[in-house]
C-alpha cells in the first residue's frame, strides 16, 4: 500500500484526490492547502467541470472524510513543518506550483516524505519523465521527479513519431482552456495579456513548452517554436502542429502512422479518431493526445496535424501511471 499526500488542492490536486481515494494500492493519508477545510470539502464534492462527486465527502475536524475514509487536512504554509515523517508518507504529490524547484521540492523530503512527484515541469535539475516516452529510465535512487505538463505530454509523442520521417522545423500552437493563472476581469499581471478577462477574449500567452521538448528530444533543438492561445472554455485543449518534414509525405501516410501507433506501442497514451470532435468531447479522456485524422493536411513536405487532450484528466492519468512506476 503506497501512502500518498497531496500538497496544493487546486484543479489538479482535487482531481487527483477524487481519483485516488478509492484506488487499489493507494492510501491517501493527507492533503495540505491554505484554504479552509470546509471549503475544500465543498470543492471536492461539487466540481464545475466533472460534476458532483459520486460518493460521499464531508468536512470533519482536521480532516476530509471521503467514502468513509479519513484524510488528514492540513493548512501549513511551510512544507518543512508538515508531518510527513509521522504519517509515513511514501510520495508527496506537489501540486501547489510553489515548490517546483529542487530546493523547493526537497522541503517535503526534509519533512520526512520518501519521494516527491511534481504536477508540473519543474526546474532543469529535476528528471523529466513523460510516461509512454522515457519513464523506463526511472531508478529507485530518484527522490524528486517531474511528469512534465499536459502540453508536454501531448507533444512529445507526436514529435518523436514524426521525427522518424525527419523534422526540419515545427510550430506548436496549443489552443487551451483558460486557467487559474489568468484573470476573469481585467487586472494587473506581469504578463499583460494574462491579466485580461479570460472568458471574454482569445489570449496568446508565453509557455515553456519549447524548452521542455528540447530537453526530451535534443535532436530537435533549435527546430521548435511554441505558443499557447487561451480560449474562453473551461476545459479541454487542441494542439495545432505545423511541421516542415525532411521529405514529402501524404495525409494517408501520416494518419496511418498514428493509427498504427495508437493501436500498438502507444495504446492508452495516444488515441486516433476520425470522428468530427469538438473540445467538449474530450472531457474525461485519459489519453495524452487524441489525433484527429479528419484534420490532417499535407502539402508536399508541409504537414498540419491536430490533436485534442483533456488538460486535467489526461494529465492526472499520466501522474497516476508514474505513481505505479514509482511503486
Amino acid at each position: 500500500m503506497m501512502r500518498i499526500a497531496i500538497n496544493g488542492m487546486g484543479r489538479i490536486g482535487r482531481l487527483l484526490f477524487r481519483r485516488l481515494i478509492d484506488m487499489d494500492g493507494i492510501e491517501l493519508v493527507a492533503v495540505n492547502d491554505i484554504m479552509d477545510s470546509d471549503n475544500l470539502a465543498y470543492l471536492l464534492k461539487y466540481d464545475s467541470i466533472y460534476g458532483t462527486f459520486t460518493g460521499t465527502v464531508v468536512h470533519a475536524p482536521g480532516a476530509i472524510v471521503a467514502n468513509g475514509k479519513n484524510v488528514k487536512a492540513l493548512q501549513q504554509k511551510d512544507p518543512t513543518l508538515l508531518p510527513w515523517k509521522d504519517l509515513r508518507v511514501d510520495v508527496v504529490l506537489e501540486c501547489s506550483g510553489s515548490f517546483s524547484s529542487r530546493e523547493g521540492a526537497e522541503q517535503h523530503l526534509k519533512a520526512g516524505a520518501r519521494k516527491v512527484l511534481l504536477s508540473t515541469t519543474g526546474s532543469a535539475d529535476i528528471p523529466l519523465l513523460v510516461y509512454g516516452f522515457n519513464q523506463h529510465v526511472l531508478t529507485n535512487e530518484e527522490t524528486i521527479i517531474s511528469p512534465g505538463g499536459c502540453m508536454t505530454n501531448c507533444s512529445t509523442h507526436i514529435l518523436y513519431i514524426l521525427n522518424a520521417i525527419g523534422i526540419k522545423s515545427v510550430q506548436c500552437n496549443i489552443l487551451h482552456s483558460y486557467t487559474s493563472r489568468q484573470e476573469l476581469v481585467d487586472a494587473p499581471h506581469k504578463q499583460f495579456r494574462r491579466g485580461r478577462a479570460a472568458a471574454e477574449a482569445i489570449i496568446p500567452v508565453e509557455i515553456d513548452l519549447q524548452q521542455s521538448l528540447e530537453r526530451l528530444l535534443p535532436a530537435l533543438k533549435g527546430k521548435i517554436a511554441s505558443v499557447s492561445t487561451r480560449v474562453p472554455v473551461a476545459n479541454g485543449a487542441m494542439a495545432d502542429f505545423t511541421l516542415q518534414l525532411e521529405q514529402e509525405t501524404t495525409r494517408q501516410e501520416i494518419n496511418k502512422l498514428f493509427a498504427t501507433a495508437a493501436a500498438n506501442e502507444y495504446k492508452g497514451i495516444i488515441e486516433y479518431t476520425e470522428d468530427p470532435l469538438v473540445s467538449l468531447d474530450i472531457k474525461g479522456n485519459t489519453h495524452s493526445c487524441v489525433i484527429d485524422g479528419t484534420l490532417t493536411s499535407v502539402v508536399g513536405n508541409h504537414v498540419k496535424l491536430i490533436a485534442w487532450f483533456d488538460n486535467e484528466y489526461g494529465f492526472t492519468t499520466r501522474m497516476i501511471d508514474l505513481l505505479g512506476k514509482m511503486a
